[in-house]
């Protein structure tokens, strides 16, 4: 195909879904799951590189083009001593219908030391995902960024005019998260467990799974506060514990304000509070967690001593949830609690154990999206149609 065969459509808000912001730069656009208000509030550049990193972010357009490409400059994630990484998988929906896969190679590489967490950054060339052959007609076409790169999207090139796709009157569903969330495991963006449970259930995602990072921080209780939705859940508690960030006597009250924050912008949404999902490293161990690269590969061990009081575990914040989420349904019929296990527990550990002791792999997020939509949104579920 020629160069005068193809036809190049700015990449803008009315393209973007999943995002709630966008940055405009020197070359295109870069996806963001945090408000740039948000963006100023935080210092710290893990959280900045994992809102970056467009989990649940996809473009979605009509067209009757049958060649499309998407010209990107990834930012691609490698830790000191640890095995390398695999390029990120871009997903192409076809009618919603996953029709195509591919990567880009190449791109930025961000080097961190988990030692120190100190990162350097050595500048790449951009690249181009391809997909050919598609059907002819109208179509609805999606293609969902690399959940775990930095995605700056320069341009979108397609051999037939492209219009936003339209609104089809899905339920938005918001979601926040830890790393499991992100999907810092799936084998492609589509099988971030939310991303499996969306699909199956058919409502628009909004993914505000940030990997280390559902730390019930005030300004991500802010930007969900005021982000449409019709369905809201929160996953918390893993990352609270292995990172060692509060005791109990400040988990709580900071668990009311995170609801409350909520409230304020969508005070009878159906929102589902889940605990965290089967670890037996932390399950009555304290962190925080050290990484451990023995032999090559990751893997995450916990260090603090279970006999310190007020050390937070995932046993003590399953109770705790449980019985905050209890307290406040009496005032809030549209309040639910999910318990983590019943997602994945020890029976799923038993047949599909975490590789690194913390992370499901690609079958076990999978599971994970499939028991949520059973759950959450099946009969009887708190996000069931009315």
């Amino acid at each position: 195909m020629s160069a005068a065969d193809w036809i190049t459509t700015p990449v803008d808000a009315g393209l973007l879904r999943g995002a709630l912001d966008f940055e405009r730069t020197a070359r295109g656009v870069l996806p963001h799951r945090l408000p740039a208000w948000a963006r100023k509030q935080f210092p710290d550049q893990n959280l900045a590189m994992m809102e970056a990193q467009p989990s649940g972010v996809r473009l979605a357009f009509r067209t009757r083009a049958t060649a499309v490409e998407l010209d990107v400059l990834p930012t691609k994630t490698a830790y000191q001593g640890g095995p390398a990484r695999p390029d990120g998988v871009y997903d192409l929906i076809v009618d919603g219908r996953l029709a195509g896969r591919t990567s880009v190679p190449g791109g930025n590489l961000h080097t961190i030391d988990m030692a120190t967490w100190s990162a350097t950054t050595t500048p790449g060339t951009s690249g181009t995902a391809r997909f050919a052959e598609l059907p002819a007609g109208v179509k609805d076409i999606e293609i969902w960024l690399p959940q775990t790169e930095i995605t700056e999207v320069i341009a979108l090139r397609t051999d037939a005019p492209v219009e936003a796709a339209p609104d089809l009157g899905r339920r938005v569903w918001l979601h926040h998260g830890s790393s499991i969330s992100h999907g810092s495991t799936a084998e492609s963006p589509t099988g971030t467990w939310p991303a499996v449970a969306a699909g199956r259930c058919g409502v628009e995602l909004v993914n505000m799974g940030f990997g280390g990072n559902a730390l019930l921080d005030p300004f991500v209780a802010r930007a969900m506060r005021d982000t449409p939705a019709d369905l809201i859940s929160i996953k918390i508690g893993i990352n609270l514990v292995n990172t060692d960030l509060m005791r109990l006597r400040a988990f709580g009250p900071a668990v009311h304000g995170f609801l409350d924050t909520i409230r304020e912008g969508h005070p009878t949404t159906p929102l589902l509070v889940v605990s965290p999902v089967l670890c037996p490293v932390q399950e009555d161990t304290p962190g925080p967690l050290a990484p451990d690269f023995e032999g090559g590969k990751l893997s995450f061990r916990a260090t603090g001593d279970p006999s310190d009081p007020g050390r937070l575990t995932l046993g003590i914040i399953r109770d705790e949830l449980s019985r905050i989420t209890t307290a406040r349904a009496a005032d809030d019929p549209n309040l639910h609690y999910l318990d983590g296990r019943s997602l994945y527990g020890e029976a799923d550990f038993a047949e599909l154990p975490l590789p690194d002791a913390l992370h499901p792999d690609p079958a076990g997020l999978r599971r994970i999206g499939e028991r949520f939509a059973e759950l959450a949104f099946g009969a009887g579920g708190p996000f069931a149609e009315a």
